[in-house]
């Protein structure tokens, strides 16, 4: 069959994402953030989110289309985002997806947000060999994966006990008075620092922690171990050096989430794997993993930073991918799942 013209859309946070792919040929890629609207909040606020949704929508897939010189009578199918993510975030982007399904006549293809994150790889790197690895990083998730298929069949090995890695580099930004989102001035802040200068403790890596979550994350007690450490130089009436804190903050995050990662591959006898999610264009993680991915012998695929973060592209590639291993439309009544889990990809 000739690869099918799929539009995606996403809408599980604060990115408004029209996509359209031709199999794994990238035609279009437009995204609306919503996150200056969140910065005086600290973080993102549902119901705004929703209502930016609402307005950036039409104006996202009118450009959509044009910048891929496609009408939506050429699309075979329109692929959809159904959870996880925000309720009323994913409401509006699901409502779109069937209001266009219904005046198209196309079929509709309810997937999951995560599954997304894995397969936007195939943009840039073509088909994944399986079975591959992945580690989804990102302010709401962090999970290690086993992916046999990438359409059918994808295993949450691992996970975070409390914290995403995201959430983490956003609670330790407001410690140090740095503004939201805390991934990338933390990230930029780290590059002047020096990431040996505090020794900040390393979650569930201790041998008692690891024989019950070997491949699960906390980044919780991190958290808190840097607000102490800050709080006491403060007292002291000390200087904090942001930069240092943000290095050895950064530092202890990729560790753990590499070390883990690695011993995945070893541990599942795996050679390939990938890596998304927002937190995935984070410099140090991106380096850092491809040195002891290297030197454990096994191949790593990172999507561009700009595929990385929520986007309509990653839910249309998936939707192609699912149509050509056979898998059905969903219904016009399906709704949105905030807590939707790996396992199911296709809704």
């Amino acid at each position: 069959m000739s690869e099918p013209l799929i539009l995606g859309i996403e809408s599980s946070c604060d990115e408004t994402g029209v996509g359209i792919v031709r199999g794994n040929e990238l035609l279009a890629n437009e995204v609306a953030s919503s996150v200056e609207q969140h910065v005086r909040f600290g973080g993102v606020v549902p119901e705004v989110a929703s209502r930016a949704h609402l307005e950036a929508m039409v104006p996202a897939l009118e450009r959509a289309l044009a910048t891929a010189d496609v009408d939506l009578s050429e699309l075979d199918g329109i692929a959809v985002t159904a959870g996880p993510g925000l309720m009323g975030a994913l409401v509006v982007g699901l409502s779109s997806a069937k209001a266009l399904a219904a005046l198209t006549n196309k079929p509709l293809y309810g997937l999951n947000h995560l599954a997304g994150h894995v397969a936007v790889d195939l943009l840039d790197h073509g088909p994944l060999p399986t079975p591959a690895g992945a580690l989804l990083v990102s302010g709401g998730h962090t999970e290690l994966l086993v992916v046999n298929d990438i359409a059918t069949d994808i295993v949450q090995v691992g996970g975070t006990i409390d914290d995403a890695a995201g959430e983490a580099y956003d609670k330790v930004a407001r410690v140090l008075g740095l503004p939201y989102p805390g991934g990338p001035v933390i990230d930029k802040a780290a590059q002047l620092g020096d990431p040996k200068a505090i020794r900040f403790p390393r979650g569930l890596t201790t041998k008692k922690d690891l024989e019950k979550h070997r491949f699960d994350y906390s980044f919780s007690g991190l958290k808190t171990a840097v607000s102490r450490w800050v709080e006491a130089r403060e007292r002291d009436g000390l200087d904090v050096p942001l930069n240092d804190v943000a290095a050895s903050f950064q530092e202890a995050v990729c560790d753990v989430l590499t070390a883990k990662a690695v011993d995945l591959c070893e541990h599942h006898g795996l050679k390939h794997f990938l890596i998304g999610g927002g937190v995935a264009a984070n410099s140090r993680l991106r380096t850092l993993l491809e040195e002891r991915m290297a030197a454990a012998g096994v191949e790593l695929r990172r999507p561009r930073p700009g595929l990385c973060t929520d986007n309509g592209a990653m839910i249309a590639v998936l939707g192609s991918e699912v149509i050509k291993k056979g898998g059905k439309p969903s219904s016009m009544d399906i709704g949105a799942n905030s807590g939707l889990p790996i396992s199911t990809i296709l809704v």
